[in-house]
């Protein structure tokens, strides 16, 4: 089975439904995951979802915050939500597709402005987030397995702008790069989109305080796609699709693909 999977972190599902149609429209993934949902889940406009033929979904909602959705085209089947690190946030959401591929959806928290988790709680958060991320791939380890989602960090140096700039910036300290590689090792998964793409600066994030972010370019790739060894060599097709950045009231991230011959 061939499917394409798409992640986008959109920043308000509600504010920006007209957005995501457009994104199902255009793009028509056949597995599209949203981060940072910011509604319930019985408030995620899905009857218009559904009449551009996304008639299944599983999600975890909270209102205002956080949220995670995977909204399919084919049929799928929840097999896990998990709290990790017993914050209390909808950060994950995981659900099976028919062919026995498990998709993992995750919003790993922000982590504020300050990269010290003595001065900023929300930072401590966001390590012991990713931490136990790693502690659940080493105990469970993934089988036919994807993993997507906004992870807040940007792991390699052409993932950022400028690599010596930011060390000192959370999304990129090397406290923060570690801790995801280690998650990423414990699970065995594999960065499909640095897979069909290994070279040369890659963003999936402009920040909305840049004036012209398209001029400036300033950004960093905080969204991913992993899979499983096991299934990693039927990933290809990655892009990001930069030119979402640029709608009418957009998310500051943009929808990152991949496609999967499985």
């Amino acid at each position: 089975m061939a499917f394409t999977i798409a992640t986008w972190n959109i920043n308000s599902v509600r504010l920006r439904e007209a957005l995501v149609s457009r994104l199902m429209q255009e793009e028509a993934p056949d597995v599209l995951c949203l981060q940072e949902c910011k509604a319930p889940v019985e408030k995620i406009p899905l009857a218009a979802f559904r009449a551009l033929g996304y008639g299944h979904m599983v999600a975890r909602g909270q209102k205002g915050y956080n949220g995670v959705a995977i909204l399919s085209r084919l049929p799928l089947r929840e097999v896990s939500a998990h709290d990790f690190a017993d914050l209390g946030h909808a950060r994950h959401i995981a659900a099976e597709l028919e062919n026995g591929v498990t998709v993992h959806n995750f919003y790993v928290p922000a982590g504020g402005d300050i990269p010290d988790r003595d001065e900023n709680v929300k930072f401590g958060q966001k390590l012991d987030y990713v931490a136990a991320m790693r502690d659940w791939a080493r105990a469970e380890r993934p089988r036919r397995a994807i993993l997507v989602g906004d992870l807040n960090i940007a792991p390699r140096e052409d993932d950022v702008w400028n690599h010596k700039s930011l060390l000192k910036i959370v999304s990129h300290t090397p406290v923060e790069t570690e801790l995801l590689g280690q998650a990423q090792e414990a699970g065995g998964w594999v960065d499909i989109t640095r897979q069909d793409i290994p070279q040369g600066l890659l963003y999936s994030w402009w920040s909305y305080r840049a004036p012209d972010w398209d001029a400036a370019d300033k950004g960093r790739r905080l969204d991913h796609v992993w899979a499983t060894p096991d299934i990693a060599g039927a990933g290809h097709g990655s892009r990001i699709l930069r030119a979402a950045r640029g709608w009418e009231q957009p998310s500051d991230h943009a929808p990152v693909f991949a496609s999967f011959d499985l």
